[in-house]
This record gives C-alpha cells, sequence and structure tokens, in this order.
C-alpha cells in the first residue's frame, strides 16, 4: 500500500461482524414481499419476555427501536443507524453483496413451493450415478429423519432446498464419501447454470448417525455459490495488499474473490472465539466474520427462545472481543436481512438492518438517521482504507469523530 493511504486511514484494523439475519423491522418496501409487520429483533424479546445485552444496549442498540428489555440510553458508546436495503431480494447473497458494493437488479430463482423441475433432478441423477429422494423445501435436521435410514439402505442422494435459493445435497460420510459429495455438489453448480435452475448457491450437507434421531451434521458443510457478477470492496482492497480475513461462510458467498485468508467455523461460538484470536493478531485491513447460527439454527427453525438465547450469548462474547481492540481499530455490527422467527413460513424476511459502529477512540458517538443501501458499510470501510469507493452507498467516515 501506498504513504498516501496510510497517512488517509483512521482505523488500522475494521472488524465487520454480521448476524445473518438479525433485522429491526421497518422495511419501506416490506408490502411487496409479504412480510409487512415483521421485525426479527423486536419479535425475539417479546417472545423472551426481554432480553439482557449490556454490551448491546451500552453501544446504543436501544436507540434503534423499542426492544424489550434493551433500554435508549441518553449516552451511548457507539453510532448507530439503520439500513434499508435497495437491492431486489433478501436472503444471504444479495444482503452481503450489496455491503460490499453490489445491488442485485433479479433476485435469485427458488424452488420452494415445487422443489426442483424433474429435468433437472434427471440430469442430475444421470451425472452422479446415484438416485434421489426427497427434492422439496425442508429442514435439513427434519429430512434427514425421514430419509437417512432410506439412504443407509441404497445409497440415494437426499436432496432439498429451502426459502432460500439453493440446492442441497445431505449424504452420509458412513454411506458415500465427502470427496464424492463434494463432487457432486460440482456437477449440480454445473448444471445450475443454466439460466432455468440458476440458484445461488448449491450445498454439500454431510452428516453421520444410524437411525432417526440420532443423525447429526458434520463441520463439513461446503457451499458453491455464485461469483458476485461484478467487482467489490473486497477486490480492491486485495489489489491494494490489504489483509481481507474471511470468517465462517464469508468466502463462501464471495467464492473466495477478494479475499486473502478463510477461517472455517462451526457455529456462533466457534466464529467469535476465532475473531477474538484474530484481534489478537497483527494485520492491516478487513476481518469479515459471519455468524449463521441466527438464520440458520433458530431463525428458518422459526425458534425465538432459542434464537433469542444466541442473541445473549454473542452479547457476552462481544465482551470479549472488544478487550482486545485496539485503539485504531472499528467495529461494525449489521445483519443481511432478517428472518422473524415468529412470522409465518419459514423465509427470510424484508427488513431494515441495523448498523453499530464502535471505536476506543470515538468522542461524540451517536444515533444517526436511516440511510439507504447497506453499501454504506462497504463505503465507509472502502473510504477509511483509501480505495475506490463503490457505485452504491454513502460513506460516513467523517461522522465517525
Amino acid at each position: 500500500m501506498t504513504q498516501g493511504m496510510e497517512d488517509k486511514m483512521k482505523y488500522n484494523r475494521v472488524f465487520l461482524i454480521v448476524c445473518d439475519s438479525l433485522g429491526i423491522g421497518n422495511a419501506k418496501d416490506a408490502n411487496l414481499y409479504n412480510d409487512e409487520g415483521s421485525n426479527t429483533l423486536k419479535h425475539i424479546c417479546n417472545a423472551c419476555n426481554g432480553l439482557d445485552l449490556p454490551n448491546l444496549e451500552g453501544l446504543g442498540l436501544g436507540s434503534l427501536g423499542n426492544f424489550s428489555g434493551i433500554h435508549q440510553l441518553t449516552s451511548q458508546l457507539g453510532y448507530t443507524l439503520a439500513l434499508n436495503e435497495i437491492s431486489n431480494g433478501k436472503d444471504t447473497m444479495t444482503g452481503h453483496w450489496e455491503m460490499m458494493g453490489l445491488k442485485t437488479e433479479k433476485p435469485f430463482i427458488t424452488f420452494t413451493e415445487t422443489g426442483f423441475p424433474q429435468e433437472f433432478i434427471e440430469l442430475f441423477e444421470e451425472k452422479t450415478g446415484r438416485k434421489c429422494v426427497g427434492n422439496k423445501a425442508a429442514s435439513g435436521t427434519a429430512i434427514l429423519d425421514e430419509y437417512g435410514e432410506h439412504q443407509i439402505k441404497t445409497g440415494d442422494w437426499i436432496v432439498y432446498t429451502s426459502a432460500d435459493s439453493v440446492f442441497q445435497i445431505a449424504a452420509n460420510e458412513e454411506i458415500i464419501p465427502l470427496e464424492e459429495l463434494y463432487k457432486a455438489c460440482e456437477i449440480a453448480r454445473e448444471i445450475a447454470m443454466d439460466e432455468r435452475w440458476k440458484v445461488g448457491r448449491v450445498i454439500a450437507r454431510p452428516y453421520v448417525g444410524k437411525r432417526v434421531g440420532k443423525f447429526k451434521r458434520t463441520a463439513n458443510r461446503h457451499d458453491l455459490a455464485l461469483a458476485p457478477f461484478g467487482r467489490t470492496v473486497l477486490d480492491n482492497l486485495k489489489d491494494k495488499q490489504f489483509d481481507v480475513i474471511g470468517v465462517g461462510k464469508i468466502p463462501d458467498i464471495f467464492v473466495d474473490q477478494g479475499i486473502t485468508k478463510a477461517v472455517k467455523t462451526v457455529s456462533n461460538q466457534d466464529g467469535m472465539e476465532k475473531t477474538v484470536e484474530l484481534a489478537k493478531s497483527e494485520f492491516k485491513g478487513l476481518c469479515f466474520v459471519n455468524l449463521v447460527d441466527f438464520d440458520a439454527v433458530y431463525g428458518h427453525r422459526r425458534n425465538p427462545e432459542g434464537y433469542g438465547q444466541a442473541i445473549v450469548d454473542f452479547d457476552k462474547q462481544l465482551e470479549e472481543l472488544m478487550k482486545y481492540l485496539n485503539h485504531d481499530d472499528l467495529l461494525m455490527i449489521t445483519a443481511d436481512h432478517g428472518n422473524d422467527p415468529t412470522y409465518s413460513g419459514t423465509d427470510h424476511t424484508r427488513e431494515q438492518v441495523p448498523l453499530i459502529i464502535y471505536s476506543k477512540e470515538l468522542l461524540k458517538p451517536r444515533h444517526l438517521h436511516d440511510m439507504e443501501s447497506f453499501a454504506v458499510i462497504g463505503a465507509t470501510i472502502a473510504d477509511n482504507f483509501g480505495i475506490e469507493l463503490p457505485t452504491i452507498g454513502q460513506s460516513i467516515l467523517e461522522l465517525i469523530k
């Protein structure tokens, strides 16, 4: 990086944590997605009779809405604002890509209601040499109980989708080798490049176990996502020799583009523990973290109490992370969409997302007005490091004082 870039930088390291699906309601276009009234955080707080979140509350979370148990403070430690999504869609890739400067105009295709067309399934069976069972929208654990014993007897693939744009392939590691499962995902990804079936992600879902109730997914999940359709802030950071560390499923979401180091995780707790370890290390650039359990384990499974406990656990780990932030570090906490566990169905919900910004050097942190586009995040990061700003989103670097 050049001396000019170093002179411009206010922050040496940026930690961006995405609490996957932790929306805060109030999307202006929620009616277009049949999501009027959804509010992930508010309804979780109500279901749990309030949440005790001293660290998030101290940072200013209470200024973002009326959340039971979370107070709005007269003096907060962080800047807070709500962001409105401008992309067409409400899924993981759309949200993360917009954060880093890409506006998705055409939403990703889904097969929630019908399963994948027979032509797709037959092509997949022909190319992999195994038959398929399932082929419907289902919970990842429920479908194992439904078809796991069948797979042990027959070796058939268990395939399923969800409210997301995904084709998921479950395989018992004791029946089908991981290498074969990963190869099948590559085959499915190739087939699903056809515009008729172009889903956002193909996901390997390996598991172990021998009977209903004992099946358990392993940490060997692997995602094959579509590549971003344009350059992102991550690409520009990497090109200028900054570190771009992707924690959790971030490398999969961006197909490793713009990533200099990938850190796999198996849970929210593991993700935060590894982020704390990274905070103890030396690097210059961005640490981009996704905590997927909020969405995958609690949101889609419509478990508000479990979701609430996961937020409480995150709040405790957040305190540990903040201990290791340097004075020239910036922490940003946000979400990529909503997933109100009290809402109908099992789909994501179109909501605003929070943006909480903290540094030990802030002098006058306060609540800011709502802004358009999740790309405010990427623009602010790019502005800090003196690289090319995205074409969407406005930097708020000069407001953070």
